[in-house]
């Protein structure tokens, strides 16, 4: 493979990572072909050497998901590191996108339960008084705010289980890489 291939079939793997990013990491690898001709390889063996860019491509995308959750810690992060991960093996797909695909299904369940609930909180906090109540006024109000406070804590708990579940996804890939780069690491060594 010559060095042009081996670049056009990295970027291609990168598409979608900031401009910024897959300049940086580019200009990484073609430091490695200069770095590998002007010690005598030819663009073949350098890019042997490196790998197959499409993998290659697979696990910096993963690395720049998961370093994008370490400091965002948003929704828009936790989908990117998922996606990451998801993208590292496509045996882990078919092994952890049903679980993942069925924990999430549920977590969106809680999630609108939780709203509902809230929401239903609130319109006993307010009308129940109104209403003539079982119980009078201080207990519509009461059940309003219980009803709003049991909610609030459902989703406090949903959204600790969320920050887990990824951070434990973030944790598999990073034990998924540390497995595969013993594997890699004494070829590119070997050949380079």
């Amino acid at each position: 493979m010559t060095r042009s291939d081996f670049m056009n079939r990295l970027r291609a793997g990168l598409a979608g990572l900031p401009p910024a990013a897959i300049n940086d990491l580019a200009a990484d690898y073609e430091a490695h072909f200069e770095d590998g001709v002007a010690a005598g390889r030819t663009e073949a063996e350098v890019a042997a050497a490196l790998g197959d860019p499409a993998r290659l491509a697979r696990e910096l995308r993963a690395e720049a998901g998961l370093k994008r959750w370490e400091t965002e810690k948003n929704p828009s992060a936790a989908a990117a590191a998922v996606f990451a991960v998801l993208g590292l093996g496509a045996i882990d797909i078919l092994i952890l996108l049903p679980i993942l695909m069925t924990v999430l299904g549920i977590m969106f369940g809680v999630f609108f339960a939780v709203v509902g609930t809230f929401i239903a909180g609130g319109a006993v906090f307010a009308i129940g008084p109104f209403v003539g109540a079982p119980g009078g006024p201080l207990a519509a109000l009461l059940a309003g705010l219980g009803l709003m406070a049991g909610a609030t804590a459902a989703g406090t708990l949903l959204a600790i289980t969320a920050i887990w579940l990824v951070n434990g996804l973030v944790w598999f890939a990073r034990l998924h890489y540390r497995l595969l780069k013993p594997a890699i690491e004494p070829q590119a060594q070997g050949r380079a």
